[in-house]
């Protein structure tokens, strides 16, 4: 068996390097067919981006003992729901009508970062609370607890770093977040995922756009940096494994 934990940095900065030169492909094919998306959303809508982290954390999975054909990525993400019939998932791990893994591998690039903090925060807090209530309800497994993991990268840049105003017409804000940049936000809101226990592990990475294309990144919080998560990952994995 493979060590899941090998070259666990190269490979990550392998993964960054696909993410942007995959956004990158994406905006130059969608401009020269003359069907560009408003603003960056050409370099969105194409999907695919974060593929790279996708088959990382899926090669860690398989390399701790789940065999691939139990993973799921691309298609067959769907699990029920409390409050709505059905969620789509980035990855899954689903193995003898059990629920192992549901992972979420997001992203976020410049330059309206507000609007799109709001929509990515109520995204994640959404999907864990219609996880978990329906994982209470009996929706699926009788017996383990799933893992759920949260991975984010956000573009390291002027307008992810630049401090933030906030508006508190009625009442004072939490003083964390009073002048926080929105890489703050970010992972403030990251670490309080995990706190919460709304998800069991998150990871937190920025990159600047042309670095980023050779693979560089950093890890502005120590307790979500990738290889915590990584081995959150793999000792659940290995647990399972152990009981199956």
């Amino acid at each position: 068996m493979a060590n899941p934990m090998r070259d666990l940095s190269l490979r990550l900065a392998k993964a960054v390097a696909q993410y942007w030169s995959t956004r990158e492909n994406q905006a130059s094919k969608q401009g020269e067919s003359g069907r560009a998306d408003q603003g960056l959303r050409s370099a969105v809508t194409g999907g695919a981006q974060m593929d790279g982290f996708i088959g990382l954390l899926t090669e860690i999975i398989v390399d701790t003992g789940i065999d691939s054909r139990y993973v799921y990525h691309k298609k067959n993400l769907e699990l029920p729901g409390f409050f709505r019939p059905t969620k789509e998932w980035d990855l899954l791990v689903v193995r003898d009508s059990q629920l192992v893994i549901a992972l979420e591998a997001k992203s976020q690039v410049g330059p309206s970062f507000g609007n799109n903090f709001n929509n990515r925060t109520e995204e994640a807090m959404g999907s864990s609370l219609d996880l978990w209530t329906a994982y209470r309800e009996g929706a699926f497994n009788k017996t383990i607890r799933p893992w759920l993991g949260y991975f984010f990268l956000l573009e390291d840049c002027r307008g992810s770093q630049n401090a933030v105003r906030v508006k508190e017409p009625h009442f004072s804000v939490f003083k964390e977040f009073k002048g926080a940049s929105y890489a703050r936000r970010y992972e403030l809101f990251c670490r309080k995922l995990v706190r919460e226990r709304h998800y069991d592990a998150s990871a937190f990475l920025l990159s600047e756009r042309t670095a980023g294309q050779r693979g560089a990144y950093r890890e502005p919080a120590a307790d979500l940096n990738f290889e915590l998560y990584a081995r959150a990952l793999v000792a659940h994995v290995a647990a399972y494994s152990q009981m199956s």
